[in-house]
């Protein structure tokens, strides 16, 4: 730490390295008939490489001007609506004053137009796959659509699943860091139409943290014009209980400013049916058979708001703020739970009742504020700084009813829980990027520093009184600090491109149980290879491999030693001994033509940080704990197509066959060591459909298959999902309406089920998957424009809580 200050002077001192005279170029942009185009775009470019220097947007006379433009020899060009004007070259060492650029605004071969638009490209670059979608079909509907119908990706309920892991979303290279249903309610009401590509990176390079999995990061199309520009969105979804969404966002850019604010208010009300059946063995086989219906109904006013700023000091120097506020208050839980109790042969022995009223409150803030210098030549210097403040607190009040086979009340069990946990995160973050020789250099320094208290106190309540259980009570203190390195060189030549980067991390952890008065130091140094490699020797052939070593640590919740109860007999706890787990990635593929793809990939996933739960057959208990497990393998092979049936009629397919296994140690069956494995495929069949000439009318009708998949000590049986969306465009894009349906065959629900040596258990959850959506969204001032719009990059906010 004692060397910032010295970095903190040598980063603001660049920012003395000013030109002393700086000059103007100004002009109109016009059509061929000499009429002016307001608010066309106009680029200044490099001369060597047509690389963009800077753009300014025409105003409504299609006047233009360009300040402080540094001395040097230019391209310029003018575009408008996907036409541009010719290139004209500048020698600019003194004002300039140019006639009218003219951009040819012909509408001939429209139809050609269309067409071409009907088909989304998949490219292969060194250290990810690249699906561009702008102006395609499968632009249409939300951003959340797109990213399920992205080549590699499963869609498993809230989570989005590369490779059996669950995916990092981010746009822009900026981390959406929000828990999993938050993610799909704000990708539902993101328009996919700003969507430029998904970069779909299943063994991110050494420049990302060690610790994740792979990354869907959302890039938008880029428009660089001035002004203001707005929209309100809503979507009504009716499901059993009708939800509804409201939103608005305002951008304001200027020369200089960029300024972007954004705001949703979700109050929802949702339900989820679940049934279970337990098995409770001895040395006799069945001797009790526990059939429980659960029902949950949920009640939540989330409210989300961003702000992100960014102001150009100069053409090199840029300060960029980015903060968001997630509130979710008074969200209340209301849990009905009726339990038969028979015995071997089936016959019912007796009955409980659980009610259960959760009342929780999450308060989520961070700030992220971000110094860039732009080098001469290529290459920038990047400084960041970031914290996060969450606070989450709940209460629960629970109370069972035991009757016997007459339905006679027997006896009542009560307890009443308190529970709250307090987090901060604070990281630095340096990034250099430059040339050394022929090679592309990347390196950097980052530091990350967490404070996390938690507690839980847990009272008997049956006697009507509150009395404290001291040995089910406790508080928990975690400190973790993380400091890192890492470097990277990559170089494309004309039939090979070659990355590779190596990462190290010294991590340093300490946590303190009251309750069971001890404590958890952890301390090791550990290195993160990165290996990328494609060669392509043929136009229609492309073969890659790539290599990582990844980190998953422990989320914070899962470390605190508490029992959080659903009834008296079930029951997660945390587990304050977990370590982090370390992973090998490795994958082959090969692309025919641009439009054959095939993955072939191996991961060991080494002592994975698995959920198991487990039956205790003694004391008639069901009890869900996080541990390591002793080895965990996955590998398979992915196969992506996509094809132009008719001109309006675009198929996408994706097929994936796997294979899923984890080895643990089985804490009820005498510490026995049992291997869940599940060989599985996944089918994705998405029709995309351009239902008017105008390309203002589109239609998606989808199927998707998975065969079954593997839940910790569970495996998940088959489900199959038709969907249907349709999207219109009204008013010269001024506004949208969407029109979806979800779970057609009602089919996506699937049972869940653990059987093994003396484990014999399974339950069936139905949430609210069977909907339809109707969405609209009306845009005002200049709403072409491009946002600002980022989330705030940071992995070690990725371990909060998502419940």
């Amino acid at each position: 730490m004692k060397y910032i200050p010295l970095i903190l002077v040598t980063l603001f001192s660049f920012t003395l390295q000013l030109n002393a005279q700086n000059f103007e170029v100004s002009g109109t942009i016009k059509n061929g008939e000499d009429q002016i185009i307001p608010f066309a775009s106009v680029f200044l470019l490099k001369v060597s490489d047509s690389t963009m220097v800077r753009g300014v947007s025409a105003d409504d006379n299609g006047m233009f001007t360009f300040k402080n433009v540094t001395p040097s020899t230019y391209l310029i060009k003018a575009s408008y609506i996907g036409r541009s004007s010719n290139l004209i070259g500048l020698d600019v060492s003194k004002d300039i004053v140019l006639g009218a650029l003219i951009i040819d605004q012909s509408t001939e071969n429209l139809d050609e137009v269309i067409v071409t638009s009907m088909k989304p490209k998949i490219e292969r670059l060194t250290d990810r796959l690249v699906f561009n979608i702008e102006n395609s079909v499968v632009s249409q509907g939300s951003s959340w659509d797109v990213l399920k119908r992205t080549p590699g990706v499963i869609a498993m309920q809230e989570n989005l699943m590369i490779r059996g892991q669950a995916a990092t979303v981010y746009i822009n290279d900026r981390k959406v860091q929000l828990s999993s249903d938050e993610i799909r309610e704000l990708l539902e009401n993101y328009s996919a139409g700003h969507i430029k590509q998904i970069e779909v990176i299943s063994n991110p390079p050494a420049k990302y943290d060690a610790e994740g999995g792979p990354v869907l990061n959302i890039v938008t199309n880029k428009n660089i014009s001035m002004g203001y520009k707005g929209n309100i969105s809503s979507t009504y979804t009716q499901s059993i209980f009708p939800k509804y969404t409201l939103g608005t966002l305002h951008f304001y850019k200027t020369e200089k400013l960029n300024l972007f604010a954004s705001y949703i208010h979700g109050p929802r009300k949702d339900f989820k049916n679940t049934e279970s059946a337990i098995n409770f063995i001895d040395d006799t086989g069945v001797f009790s058979r526990w059939l429980t219906d659960y029902d949950k109904t949920t009640k939540a006013k989330s409210h989300t708001a961003q702000l992100n700023l960014d102001y150009a000091i100069n053409d090199r120097n840029t300060i960029i703020l980015a903060s968001s506020a997630s509130i979710s208050p008074n969200k209340t839980f209301d849990n009905m739970q009726f339990t038969e109790m028979r015995n071997g042969q089936g016959q019912l022995d007796s009955t409980f009742v659980t009610q259960s009223d959760l009342l929780e409150n999450k308060n989520n803030f961070s700030t992220d504020l971000t110094y860039e210098y732009s080098f001469k030549e290529e290459g920038s210097l990047v400084l960041n700084g970031h914290f996060t403040k969450y606070k989450g607190d709940n209460t629960q009040n629970a109370q069972s009813d035991y009757f016997n086979v007459d339905n006679e009340f027997m006896r009542t069990f009560g307890f009443y829980t308190d529970a709250d946990q307090d987090i901060e995160i604070f990281t630095t973050q340096l990034d250099l990027t430059t040339t050394i020789g022929i090679f592309d250099f990347e390196t950097g320094l980052k530091g990350s520093f967490i404070n996390s208290d938690s507690g839980i106190a847990y009272y008997n309540t049956t006697n009507d009184e509150k009395v404290l259980i001291s040995n089910l009570s406790d508080d928990y203190r975690y400190e973790e600090q993380v400091y890192a390195g890492y470097f990277s060189l990559s170089k494309d030549w004309e039939k090979t491109s070659f990355k590779a980067g190596l990462r190290a991390e010294q991590t340093k952890s300490t946590g303190f149980s009251t309750s069971l008065s001890e404590i958890n130091d952890l301390m090791y140094f550990e290195l993160f290879p990165t290996v990328h490699l494609n060669y392509k020797p043929h136009d229609n052939h492309s073969f890659a491999f790539n290599y990582s070593r990844k980190l998953t640590r422990p989320r914070y919740e899962e470390l605190n030693p508490f029992r959080y109860y659903i009834n008296e007999n079930n029951f997660s706890e945390g587990n304050p001994n977990l370590s982090p787990s370390f992973s090998h990635n490795f994958n082959l593929n090969y692309t025919l033509n641009e439009e054959f793809y095939f993955d072939l990939y191996y991961r060991d996933n080494g002592k994975y940080i698995s959920s198991l739960l487990f039956q205790d057959n003694q004391n008639l208990v069901l009890r869900d704990i996080t541990q390591n497990v002793l080895e965990s393998t996955s590998y398979g092979l992915d196969f992506t197509y996509g094809k132009s049936v008719m001109n309006w009629w675009y198929l996408y397919t994706y097929i994936s066959i796997f294979h899923e296994d984890e080895t643990f140690i089985a804490l009820e069956s005498n510490d026995q060591t049992v291997t869940n494995e599940v060989n599985g495929a996944y089918i994705d069949l998405t029709n995309y459909l351009n239902l008017s000439k105008d390309g203002t009318f589109k239609g998606e009708i989808g199927l998707t298959y998975l065969s079954g998949f593997l839940e910790g000590s569970y495996t998940q049986e088959e489900r199959t999902n038709l969907t249907l969306g349709l999207r219109k465009t009204l008013w010269n894009k001024r506004a949208v309406l969407s029109l979806q349906a979800n779970d057609l065959l009602n089919k996506v629900n699937s049972r869940i089920s653990s059987k093994y040596l003396n484990q014999d258990n399974s339950y069936l959850t139905r949430p609210e998957t069977q909907y339809v959506r109707l969405g609209f969204t009306f845009n005002f001032g200049n709403f072409r424009l491009e946002d600002n719009k980022r989330d705030i990059d940071k992995i070690e906010r990725d371990r909060l809580s998502d419940n």
